[in-house]
């Protein structure tokens, strides 16, 4: 059951979060447990007081609760995470950006290349190509149509020059799954490492920790606290510090560990364990149903393989930052921008061999956990109109739903569109002027439309009848102007 979004009064519309993939609402349970521990219990973990042991205690349990939740649910009986240390970071940068800088410094001088993939997070690829400076080989595999790595291909470059393999479990763009288990074996039969970004899979997605010697998560991507992230080391696995000082963590990470966003994390991962089933049931029927409110529009990446709670859509005309800029009652992703908000062209869609304007008509939808099934469909649903006066100086925004007439929503609005053929055509009262780009996407108008729009006033080539606009079909957003003077039939 999805959690009531809370509104003051007097509040601006909280609008509808289909953005989960950038980060997920943090769980009240999270934020309940991590509560005493900001306003309270604020002793310094590393501290031997007693009140700094009851901190280092509770950052043991949270530790052991995100162990627990990065095996589940559990590949294989062999996929125990207990043969390494969970070491907790600033978040999946920093344990990614340790992981290829740590395990780099350690390959031996004939083991120097390092294997990746196109699609991976920009924390990996950008790593990688700071690693090519520094004298490392690189090797970025591509990806097909669908998004996932060609194991054929993969195993012919994977050699026995390769000390590192870095993959991503789930795409946070695209949300295919990679296949993980088989990548670590090729890599394992070269003798090379292998880094699993899991951090849009955690918990959610099976993790074969067994053909990996590394993998980073993130707690805001789980309904846990941001700033808090993990990485996972195998035993026995060579990795060098990247954060020199106090030598926390084993030496490993240094700096002082905060207990609430630990304690919130373990409260996260204890949920993911808890609501495991729940979760993954009410997420498959989440995206069914968004999947058949746009049947018309094509998915990116894999159908099959995939996370089901990442939409990755694209349709011909659509222009999704205009559509994300005009649509602010939903917050979701263009797909033509990294999620990171970097601006950058998203590497993903073209790695997918997507065309520019291809990427440009893409968008991403996110759901879980706490999106119910009603605001999904009302979100799916909305078409933003904006009615735009003669002058251009006012602009009006109102929107409407699938089926409704545009005359409706614009006397909704307050807008003075008479109407007063109640939608019979006896008038031309409720002339609008149509933006081009919305005008074509218009089924086309009747005779007996077109016999009225001779007797309006300042008609011109788009120009449409209110009362015969349906909001729907190919439309997202619409954009009508209103005609200066009177708009009634000539000669009343």
């Amino acid at each position: 059951m999805a959690r009531p979004r809370r509104q003051a009064p007097g509040c601006v519309k909280t609008p509808i979060y289909l953005d989960y993939q950038a980060t997920t609402p943090l769980a009240p349970e999270a934020a309940a447990a991590m509560r005493p521990w900001i306003e309270e219990q604020f002793a310094n973990p590393h501290s031997p007081s007693r009140l700094g042991r009851e901190a280092a205690a509770a950052i043991e349990v949270a530790r052991g609760r995100v162990m627990e939740a990065l095996t589940t649910p559990k590949v294989t009986v062999t996929s125990d995470c207990h043969s390494g240390t969970l070491y907790f970071t600033s978040g999946a940068t920093e344990a990614l950006n340790w992981a290829l800088k740590g395990a780099a410094a350690r390959l031996p001088p004939n083991r120097r290349k390092i294997v990746t993939l196109a699609t991976e997070h920009a924390a990996v690829l950008d790593t990688v190509e700071w690693l090519a400076t520094q004298g490392f080989e690189t090797d970025i595999l591509p990806v097909g149509l669908d998004g996932l790595v060609d194991l054929t291909l993969a195993e012919n470059r994977i050699d026995h020059r390769t000390g590192l393999v870095a993959a991503m479990l789930v795409n946070n763009e695209i949300g295919v799954v990679q296949p993980i288990a088989e990548l670590g074996a090729l890599a394992k039969a070269k003798g090379a490492l292998v880094l699993c970004d899991a951090v849009q899979g955690f918990g959610r997605v099976p993790l074969p920790v067994h053909a990996c010697d590394m993998a980073a998560i993130s707690a805001h991507k789980v309904h846990g606290p941001k700033g808090i992230g993990a990485l996972w080391v195998r035993e026995g696995t060579p990795l060098d510090a990247l954060l020199h000082g106090g030598g926390q963590e084993g030496g490993l990470r240094s700096g002082t560990l905060s207990p609430a966003l630990c304690v919130g994390f373990g409260e996260a991962a204890r949920l993911l364990v808890e609501r495991r089933d729940a979760d993954r049931t009410h997420v498959r029927r989440l995206a069914s149903l968004a999947r058949d409110a746009m049947a018309s529009w094509t998915l990116n990446g894999s159908a099959g393989g995939r996370y089901p709670g990442n939409l990755n859509l694209r349709r011909a005309g659509v222009d999704a930052v205009r559509l994300l800029s005009e649509v602010r009652e939903v917050a979701f992703s263009a797909g033509s921008a990294c999620a990171s908000g970097s601006g950058r062209p998203s590497h993903v869609l073209a790695a997918l061999g997507l065309s520019g304007a291809e990427a440009r008509s893409s968008i991403r939808l996110g759901f879980g956990r706490y999106t119910s099934e009603e605001e999904l469909l009302r979100a799916l649903a909305l078409i933003r109109v904006r009615f735009i006066s003669d002058d251009g100086a006012r602009v009006q925004e109102a929107e409407g739903g699938d089926g409704d007439r545009l005359l409706d929503v614009a006397q909704a609005a307050g807008q003075p569109l008479e109407g007063t053929c109640e939608g019979q055509m006896a008038c031309s009262t409720c002339h609008v002027i149509v933006a081009a780009e919305d005008f074509e996407k218009l089924p086309p108008a009747s005779e007996e439309e077109e016999d009225l729009l001779d007797l309006a006033l300042h008609v011109t080539r788009t120009s449409r009848l209110a009362c015969q606009i349906m909001l729907g079909g190919q439309l997202e957003t619409l954009t009508v102007r209103m005609p200066g003077g009177a708009r009634n039939m000539q000669g009343r």
